[in-house]
């Protein structure tokens, strides 16, 4: 690593002046962004219909240290921890504040303070705890209950449900009381405080966390357990690079800030309420995109997670299929068949958007749920999400949609999407937008494949539409327009047609590949959201030319917020902040770009190719047909090395693996604790094939 410090911890002397940019901690459950009064907790929602949003739930830990004395500031983000620390330096003392999510108790949120004396002293030291917090909530109706175990507590809900006739959530806090001082006496070189806070959905839940709290504490476990699920998460993931500081860090922030949006991997309550661009911590009334789901989880974020972790993965895929009900309301409402999914999703999978013609018109938003099925089935062959997990519901139900939705011209012999919005929102009430239109075919073709496969009846209409539907293409231009009637060089809002190439590869020439890039790189918005310029670099990397791909990974610079690499929708700071979608973005570029990954249906595909300003490229817990690999990626060569322990997602037994070189021929097997290096081979890409396969045809 060129890092000469830890890459992993972010530290400076001052806070960001805009606060928006202060770290989230978040666990999947609870998210907050430190000293906040405001909180999040994962599937709470307040306001029906576009009113929805985010509960602002109270935070008692909303609380700064303060000494009596001069003292010098040090704001930390450890990030393989997962700790916040604020270090407060005196002459004579010094004082550590710290905060967390818990990893593995996804109810609890942690405060521990630590007092230190610097020299011997008759006089006592005292800090001030100076809080925020009020147990009020514009958008849940508190009241207070029974004190419990010594800890405060209130409840309350909603003001009002997702929905006519829906329900309005529920939410317990109990934690331990912060005084307004404390105190360090003569006699004494240290002490230590803890305060825990549990938010839960129900009264016993609520009591069973803070007893479970209460006894982590007092057996000295309670930090070690959270640190040490960090730990687990990291040792199954790693993409860090030597030779960029700035891209190594960026990297790490990413992983860090996605992976806290996801729920523990050992959670088993499939409640996981989704990942909105913006993360838990974020997405108040009139903030963030509202806290909502949008495809965002899907395309952005979901594909870096997935290639390591296939619970988490899987977590995704059961939100949706959560949401199903909600999505036959959405189509039924449309006067069509099957499933829409909602361009903006809370709890039950209506349509909350706002405006209803992001709503009506971006229906991109279903081929963007599917291509995630496909892609997890691809990665893991895990058939059981499909049958007892109900993964083929969605997926027939999608199809079923796009064939009740097109429209059949006899004149072109086509099948048509008419009014609709790209995902260029500079756009609407549009036919035929390529993007739309391929990923409809797509999730029909996957559609067709996943019956076949479980042995269900195949209605024709799917494979007819899936044939027939149109991709406009431009025969003069040789290149694709986003959408019938676009004219070339009318200004784009983001990555659209890009897309097709990655993630959707949809086979095409490289002088196509390269005109489409060509075409949109000079209209795109410059001040549009932060993950197009990832897919451009992809393009180019795909196309073998790294240096201009990474002039273009480069702009996604100007989003991150120091000093904790904190993300803003724009380059300017606007926008959706920890703007998780241009995290996934910048790391798939990355981890398919120079890579050259291509998760398909019988192998995966890569192809390396690293810019000059990067001397290697480590991609540890790449997880493949329930088989976990190391990759080490260099200017000339590959090594990968198969881990001992595999595990499995879905299959009987782990299949055995080898990669094949193209150009060769050539077959290398992999043994479990045996590096194998090789040669790459320029241009040429390489597969990642199970030996014997596991699919049960």
């Amino acid at each position: 690593m060129s890092c000469d410090s830890d890459p992993y911890i972010f530290t400076t002397d001052t806070l960001p002046s805009d606060l928006r940019f202060l770290p989230p901690l978040a666990n999947g459950h609870l998210g907050w962004r430190v000293f906040n009064n405001v909180m999040h907790m994962g599937g709470v929602y307040n306001g029906e219909g576009g009113r929805c949003h985010r509960a602002d739930v109270p935070c008692p830990l909303a609380v700064k240290v303060e000494l009596e004395e001069p003292v010098q500031h040090t704001y930390s983000l450890d990030t393989h921890k997962g700790i916040f620390i604020h270090t407060l330096s005196s002459a004579s003392a010094t004082a550590t504040q710290s905060l967390y999510s818990h990893r593995h108790y996804p109810n609890l949120m942690v405060m521990e303070i630590l007092l230190e004396r610097q020299v011997t002293s008759q006089e006592p030291v005292t800090v001030k705890l100076v809080s925020s917090f009020t147990p009020q909530s514009k958008d849940i109706r508190f009241e207070a209950g029974p004190d419990y175990r010594g800890g405060s507590h209130i409840q309350g809900q909603t003001t009002a449900a997702e929905y006519p006739g829906g329900s309005c959530p529920t939410v317990h806090l109990i934690w331990t009381p912060v005084p307004v001082t404390l105190m360090l006496p003569p006699e004494h070189s240290q002490a230590r405080w803890g305060f825990i806070l549990v938010a839960a959905s129900s009264l016993d839940s609520a009591e069973a966390s803070f007893d479970e709290g209460l006894n982590l504490m007092a057996t000295g476990s309670l930090r070690p357990s959270h640190e040490k699920a960090w730990q687990e998460l990291w040792l199954q993931s790693k993409v860090e690079v030597t030779g960029s500081e700035s891209l190594c860090k960026a990297l790490i922030g990413c992983m860090f800030y996605l992976l806290s949006a996801f729920p523990s991997i050992h959670d088993t309550s499939s409640s996981f309420g989704g990942v909105s661009p913006g993360g838990l911590s974020n997405g108040g009334e009139g903030q963030d995109y509202w806290g909502h789901v949008f495809w965002d989880q899907d395309i952005w974020m979901y594909p870096g997670i997935a290639l390591f972790y296939p619970k988490l993965a899987r977590a995704v895929l059961e939100y949706r299929v959560g949401t199903i009900d909600g999505a036959k309301d959405n189509a039924q409402k449309q006067g069509y068949k099957g499933l829409k999914f909602p361009w903006e999703s809370a709890v039950s999978g209506r349509e909350v958007c706002p405006e209803d013609i992001y709503g009506q018109q971006e229906i991109h938003i279903n081929g963007d749920v599917t291509l995630a099925f496909q892609h997890y089935l691809y990665l893991t062959e895990d058939l059981s999400m499909f049958r007892e997990g109900l993964g083929s519901e969605v997926i027939y139900g999608v199809a079923d949609y796009w064939v009740s939705r097109v429209t059949w011209k006899p004149e072109d012999q086509k099948y048509h999407l008419l009014g609709v919005m790209p995902p260029d929102e500079y756009y609407y009430n549009v036919n035929d937008s390529v993007y739309t239109n391929t990923v409809a075919k797509l999730g029909l073709q996957f559609a067709v494949e996943l019956a076949e496969l479980l042995q269900h009846s195949v209605p024709k209409e799917w494979q007819a539409v899936a044939e027939y539907i149109k991709i406009p293409f431009d025969e003069e231009h040789q290149y694709h327009p986003e959408y019938d009637g676009y004219i070339k060089g009318h200004p784009v809002k983001q990555a659209d047609t890009v897309l097709l190439g990655y993630p959707l590869g949809l086979p095409m020439s490289p002088e196509v590949r390269r005109n489409d890039l060509e075409a949109y790189e000079p209209v795109t918005d410059p001040h549009g959201p932060a993950m197009t310029w990832g897919m451009f670099a992809i393009g180019w990397l795909e196309l073998g030319e790294a240096e201009k791909a990474q002039l273009l990974l480069e702009k996604c610079f100007n989003n991150i917020q120091g000093p904790f690499q904190v993300w803003s929708e724009s380059s300017d700071g606007s926008g959706a902040v920890n703007f998780l979608t241009g995290m996934g973005g910048f790391l798939q570029a990355v981890l398919f770009g120079y890579t050259g990954f291509r998760v398909q249906k019988d192998c995966l595909a890569f192809s390396p190719l690293l810019p000059n300003d990067v001397c290697e490229l480590c991609v540890r817990g790449v997880n493949y047909l329930g088989s976990q690999m190391d990759w080490l990626l260099r200017k000339e060569e590959v090594c990968i090395i198969l881990r001992e322990q595999e595990g499995s997602a879905g299959n009987t037994k782990p299949c055995n693996l080898q990669v094949v070189l193209k150009a060769s021929g050539t077959k290398i097997p992999l043994t479990p604790g045996q590096p194998v290096t090789f040669p790459r081979e320029p241009g040429c890409v390489c597969k990642l094939i199970s030996a014997a396969s596991c699919w049960p045809f």
